[in-house]
């Protein structure tokens, strides 16, 4: 009777051990996904910071292209309008600023003096430079989602997901197939 006891004691312990080893990795995958969110919050925030200085040095040189330029400040606001935790409608707000952008860039072509102002051309640096750090953060973000999915979807895992309420996270992903395209954006190198 008391080595049946025992048994069943340890056998409770070692439960308990892999319910809270596992409870843990489910956190600390939760916990990565925010960090990459916060990565790709940040890099977004420095791009949309720069968009306004980048339209009205454009707007110096093309003023009449306003539509052009009333589109990327519309799609700027509108990204950033984008309720906290929608990562969809992030990704797909940020794909339209990303593209109105391209186009910001493609009129900028048609402007030798403003390619070859120098402040325009500090801006369109730091913007490809900023849109690398927003890929980066990209990719580290889905890669901390998959990691928390995996968790929330495997056995026994998903158990204790379940129980504390671990929910899948989104990816941060283009719905458009269009946007898919990486925008022809030059920086007056020829």
């Amino acid at each position: 009777m008391f080595g049946m006891g025992t048994s069943a004691i340890v056998a409770i312990v070692a439960a308990a051990y892999f319910a809270i080893k596992i409870y843990n990795g489910l956190v600390r995958a939760r916990q990565m996904v925010r960090e990459g969110w916060s990565g790709i919050d940040v890099q977004l925030k420095r791009r949309a910071d720069l968009i306004p200085n980048l339209v009205e040095t454009v707007k110096g040189y093309a003023g009449h292209e306003s539509d052009t330029l009333a589109e990327v400040t519309a799609m700027r606001t509108r990204a950033q309008s984008v309720p906290e935790g929608d990562v969809a409608g992030r990704a797909q707000a940020e794909g339209m600023l990303g593209m109105a952008l391209g186009r910001l860039m493609a009129v900028a072509e048609s402007y030798p003096d403003l390619k070859a102002n120098e402040n325009f051309l500090d801006l369109q640096q730091t913007l490809d430079k900023i849109e690398g750090e927003v890929q980066m953060a990209r990719r580290y973000y889905n890669g901390s989602a998959r990691d928390l999915n995996v968790k929330v979807e495997s056995f026994p895992s998903n158990i204790v997901a379940n129980i504390f309420d671990f929910q899948q996270a989104d990816y941060f992903e283009i719905e458009d197939a269009g946007d898919r395209e990486a925008p022809q954006v030059t920086f007056g190198k020829e």
